[in-house]
Parts: C-alpha cells; structure tokens; sequence
C-alpha cells in the first residue's frame, strides 16, 4: 500500500523539479546551441544541381559553398567572395581573340571569361565516399549487394573520410547541370552562356544512352571550354557572350562544389532504394551538414567538424552596431552547434509551440495576427503588449518576392493556343479576381496587388497601374467590363456560346489541409462572379512539380523569391525558351510571345539606365495585354523572433545566413520554464479522489486481518 501511494504521489513531487512535462525535446538537448524551427514540406531536391525551391535553400545553402556569396549585412546587397581567395577577375574578348577594355559596349563583346582562385586547405564534411583502406583505395566505391544488407542510413557505415576541395569539383558540378540524368533546372538558360555546354549536353546524351540505366556516369573525361582548370585551386568559366547576371549566379548552389567519390558513391545498386543520394544526404564543405532526415518527422543540420573557418562581419550599414548587429564582430563562424527542423503542416500547432518557447522564430498566419499584431492610427505594425512582455521581436521587410496564379499557355482553353478568345477570358479573369481583398482577408494587410512581374527594389519596377485590370490606382475595373470581355471570348453568363455549357476551369494547387480550405474556397466565389466553374486540384508539392513539368495544368499558383537583384530574374519566368514543360525551365505559364523573347534576350545583358528601362517598360505592356499571369501580389514579410535569437537581420539574397545566428541557450531554459509551468492541481485532485475510494476498502481488510490475528 505505501508503494501505491508512492506511485501516485511521486510524478507530483518530481514535477516541481528538472524539465517541464511538456518539452518536446530529449532532455539532453538543455544546454545546447541549437536553433529550433519548422518545415513544412519535405524537400524534393537537396542536390545543387536540381535543387531550385525555396524550402530546399533552406538546407543546401548552409551545406554547400559556391564561389562567392552575399555579404550578410550590407545594403544595398554586396558580393563578396567565400572559398574564393578575392572576386573574379572579369576579362571581355572581341571575336578576333582580342581582349577589350572593361567598359566596352555590350555590342562588341564576344565573350567573356571569370577567372576563380580558391581557398587552399578547404575540407569536405566527413562522408563514407572518402573512406579509404589502409593501401589508399576507396573503401565504399565498389560495394557488393551483401555489404548493404544491414545498412539504412548513411550513419550506418562504419568509416568516413574527407579530402581537400579542388578547382576540378567546381568544374564537375558545371558539367553536371549538363547531364542528361539530372535535368537541371537551369541547364536551358546557362546552356545559352557557358561556352560549349550545349555541346557537352548533346554528347552526355549519346553517352547515356550507351550505358545501362544505374551505371554511373562519370563527367571528369569530358572535357568542354566553358570550365577549365588553370592550376589546382583556380579555373576559368567562359561565357559565349556577355552576361553581367553571371556573377550573381556564383553566390548560388547551383555553382557549388560536387566531388566525383559522391556521385560514384552513391550511383551504387542499392542506394537509390535506400533514399542514399544526393537528394537525401548532400555532401559539401560548408558550416553544416545535414546529419538527421526523417522527412516525416524532422531534419537535423549539424556542425560540420571539417569546416574551414570564416568570421563574423566586422563591418555593416549605418545602425547595424546600435542593434547589436556586430557585437560577434570577428567571432569564428558559425555561432550555434546545430539546427532543428521539426515537420509542422498547421499553423496552430506551431504558433502555440512558439508562445511556449519552444521554436526560436515563427512567421505569423492570418489566424494569429491579431494575437501578434497591432496597427498604430498611423498605420505603422507594432507588437501587442503580450508578445512584448515575452520580449518577443518583430522583424519586417518588403521582400523582393512575387506571388502570382499562372495560366498554362499550352492550355487549348485558356492558353495561346485558343487565340484572341482565350486571351479576352484570361483578362476577365484577371479583373474579376480581387487581390485587394485576398490580401486584407488572408494576408492581414502584408502584401501589395502586382501591376506586373517585377517588385519593388527590382529595378524596372514602376509605381504604377495595370490599365488592362485598373483605371486608377486601387481602382479595378468593374464586372460588367469582365462579363463584356468573357461574352467576347465566348462565354456569356459563364456558358459555351454553341453548345450552351457551363464553362468548368481546373485549378492545381498544392495548398492542402484545413488551413487552405478557406482561401480555396474564397477562390471559388472569385470565379463564380463570371459564372464560372472552377474545380480544385489539390495536391502535394512534389506532385504538383512533377504535373507542371509535363504540362498537365490549366490554372496555377506560383511564386519566385528573387535569386539576385536583377529584373532578368524575374523577366526569365516569361521567356519563351525557358518553359517548364518539356524544357524543365522556371517559365511556368509555358508563355511564347517572339517579340517578348526578342527585347528579353536584348534587355538582360544591358546595364541599368534609361535605354534598358524603355525596353522592360515594352515588355511590361506586352504581358499584361496577353495575361499570362493573373500578377498577384508582393508579400511583406513580418516574422518573430524570441529575445534569445541575436543577430537576425533580413537578407533577401542571402540563403547562407544560419551560421551567423546566435542563441542564449540559458535564457532560453529559463523562459520555458517560466512559460511552461505544470498544473498540478489535477493530479492532486485525482489522488485524493482515488485514495478516497480505496481507503473503506483498505480499512476494511485491515479489520479483517486483525479479526484473524
């Protein structure tokens, strides 16, 4: 009997001691420097070479180290180099051989060459393909199907090795975005740069095809004039024209290091069927790499060991040093031992785990806006008492984003293909949906309505009205005007003029779960002002990537976070030879317009002034005749963070910027303690509950025995 209350009255006792009940963390994790946060879907692509979504940058851009990335406090934003012993040395070429001065007009430029020198001393993470045996030779390269019965995971070899970083591993990786086995997304734009890479690409196919399916395809024969090594740590890229976005391409992971042992490695029968590649497991010489991948549970970065050192920033822009931005002056990078990445596919769930402490940063849904929010008579955002007793942050920024429902232009309905009729029915569209009110319901005021493809801080972008959807600013064209267009393009009152029936439009999405359904549902009524049916394709991302590649979509959603502050980058998305079906290029719409591709391919080379303004104005007035986009919004970022988060500024190009995070881990236990204290009135209550149904039985027995005794 004293062992039974024991056992009731012990959880009570302990309670008032050691970690809260709540904790969703192993206990050993108290202490740590780690970063707490979320994902929302599993990454398709951790391969650089494939890699081009955002929640994928995520992780590569803190495993991997192209040439040069973005300094992480200067605006506005700055190249600096990163394995790089300086900047490129960017030389101009006329056809003759001829080199030119560097201020030559584009016209008489033939070519153009970066010349890259490297870090001497630079490390992989440790990995099983540089494993070697005692007389030299790999040890996990020529793998029999028996050595891999017991092996699930890559923690499960029992010997890892690591080599230094060469020039030929950036040559390699840029023969890779020619390789007919990965269709990198970028191979149709760079192929129209990089000298000879479309040469190497038609000879990788025939290549390919001579070789059985899973054997390995190695690039380091294939030699091409776009990427040449000029010494061990330096090489030279040749571009066939000239192309000053170039430079903003080498702070990307496309351009990041790829060892060949990685490839080969994981080319092996077996690995595939064991998610073993470089989707799940990438391998680079960065701050981090990626130690844990359960996709249906959590993602773990963790210090690299083999890191080769840089430092914190002693330099930013004006008031970086007020905000504490450079009290790690110096400091050797990276601040923090790992970060946490826990699956959270609802808003709720999270928002609450944040209020606990128990996620470092969050963003904030429409649903908890208000908890987080308040707007002063002046219009400016502040926090609500709340979230400031907490000491809680708010970070915003206007971000160099666009988010935008495309029309598939391959579509007999409504792409080019149905002519003038479908380009009336993609302009009433374009009227009848109200992004105004999309973005006061969903969006709590955090975005503005589009007028094109370019946003602000692009420059190109003009403050100013789309006249096929607005006769003033903020004010959208009537219904009447869309039905008008509609009945044009043949469609009265939402019907078929000929046959009489209903219209019926499909939507694909990958926005699933209860907290879509409203604004689905929001999308509904939008079209249902044309009496238009629209049904709801939902499905998950990867799936949805893989329809907008084969080009089964008729209506979409999409958007594009600027890459590097260029309108190229965004004008790209409507270019004619850039299309996502059958070209795996980042023009979704699949959008052809010739005299579009003709000032597109004469705009992106030129430098910012008032001739290149003139064209972008052209090709402003082009897409929003056709329509290929119903132009959406550009987001305004507002994000929190816990007062233990330091040095967190917001960096649009960057996607680096996890090493320079800092946490007070101390203070952070102490705030979830505080936050999380146990109620323990219940059990108290239940105890005396029980003890007081068991206690007549147990004086009963007492009676009994002693009658015996």
């Amino acid at each position: 009997m004293r062992a039974w209350f024991l056992s009731l009255f012990l959880p009570i006792v302990l309670s008032g001691c050691g970690e809260v009940w709540n904790n969703p963390y192993p206990q050993n994790d108290t202490g740590l420097s780690t970063l707490y946060t979320v994902f929302g879907e599993r990454p398709k692509h951790l391969d650089p070479a494939r890699s081009y979504s955002s929640n994928e940058v995520e992780f590569t851009g803190q495993i991997y180290e192209p040439p040069l990335q973005y300094h992480f406090l200067k605006r506005p934003y700055t190249l600096e180099p990163l394995t790089t012993t300086a900047m490129p040395v960017v030389r101009y070429w006329d056809k003759a051989g001829r080199e030119l001065p560097a201020n030559s007009s584009p016209d008489v430029i033939a070519r153009t060459t970066y010349d890259i020198s490297i870090k001497p001393g630079i490390r992989y993470q440790p990995h099983p393909a540089f494993a070697i045996l005692g007389d030299g030779k790999p040890r996990y390269l020529e793998l029999g199907g028996k050595e891999l019965e017991n092996i699930n995971t890559l923690g499960d070899f029992a010997n890892t090795g690591t080599r230094e970083l060469t020039a030929e591993d950036y040559i390699y990786e840029i023969k890779r975005l020619a390789s007919p086995r990965l269709n990198s997304p970028i191979f149709g734009l760079m192929s129209e740069y990089i000298e000879g890479l479309d040469d190497l690409n038609r000879q990788l196919v025939a290549v390919a095809k001579s070789l059985p399916r899973d054997t390995w395809l190695d690039l380091r024969p294939y030699d091409f004039p776009g990427a040449k090594a000029t010494g061990k740590y330096s090489f030279r890229i040749s571009l066939k024209t000239h192309y000053p976005q170039f430079i903003y391409w080498m702070a990307m992971p496309f351009f990041a290091p790829v060892p060949w042992e990685a490839e080969r490695f994981y080319a092996q029968p077996g690995m595939t069927e064991r998610n073993l590649n470089l989707d799940w497991f990438p391998v680079g010489t960065g701050p981090f790499m990626l130690s844990e991948n359960d996709p249906n549970r959590r993602m773990v970065l963790t210090r690299n060991p083999n890191f080769h050192g840089e430092r914190y920033p002693t330099e930013g822009e004006a008031g970086d040093r007020e905000k504490g931005l450079l009290s790690d002056a110096d400091k050797s990078l990276p601040l923090i031992d790992r970060a946490v990445f826990t699956l959270e596919k609802e808003d709720i769930p999270q928002w609450n785990k944040f209020l606990q402490g128990y996620y470092d940063m969050s963003g904030i849904s429409s649903d908890n806006f208000d908890q987080a929010v308040h707007f002063s008579p002046e219009g400016e955002a502040d926090l609500t008492p709340d979230m400031k007793q907490k000491g809680i942050r708010l970070v915003t920024a206007v971000t160099t984003s666009s988010s935008y429902m495309g029309f598939n232009m391959k579509d007999p309905l409504v792409g080019q293909a149905g002519g003038e009729a479908a380009r009336k029915l993609r302009q009433a569209i374009s009227i009848a949906l109200d992004y105004e009110e999309y973005i006061s319901i969903f969006l709590n005021g955090r975005g503005i309505p589009a007028q094109g493809a370019l946003p602000p801080g692009i420059f190109g972008y003009r403050d100013e009205f789309n006249p096929v959807v607005y006769t003033a600013p903020g004010k959208r064209r009537t219904l009447e005007e869309a039905r008008k267009l509609l009945a044009e393009a043949g469609y009265p009152n939402g019907r078929n003029a000929r046959s009489g029936e209903p219209l019926v439009l499909y939507f694909d999405t990958s926005a699933t779960g209860p907290d879509a359904k409203s604004r689905l549902d929001w999308l509904i009524k939008q079209f249902r002002k044309l009496d238009i049916q629209l049904v709801i394709r939902a499905t998950d991302y990867n799936r949805f990537q893989d329809k907008m590649l084969q080009g089964n979509a008729q209506i979409f959603e999409w958007g594009w976070n600027a890459d590097y502050p260029d309108p190229e980058n965004f004008l790209f998305l409507l270019y004619g030879p850039n299309a996502k079906a059958g070209r795996n290029g980042e023009n979704a719409a699949n959008y052809s317009n010739p005299e579009f591709d003709r000032l597109f391919t004469q705009m992106k080379g030129m430098a910012n002034g008032p001739q290149r303004q003139e064209i972008i104005d052209r090709m402003t007035v082009l897409i929003r005749e056709d329509a290929p986009w119903l132009f959406g919004f550009h987001p305004k970022a507002f994000s929190l963070q816990h007062a233990w988060v330091g040095n967190v500024k917001p960096n649009l190009m960057a996607n680096n910027t996890l090493k320079y995070r800092r946490i007070d881990s101390g203070q952070r236990a102490n705030s979830r303690a505080a936050w999380n204290h146990p109620v323990r009135w219940p059990f108290v209550l239940a105890v005396v509950f029980l003890a007081a149904m068991v206690w007549p039985a147990w004086h009963q027995y007492r009676k009994q025995e002693e009658a015996k005794s």
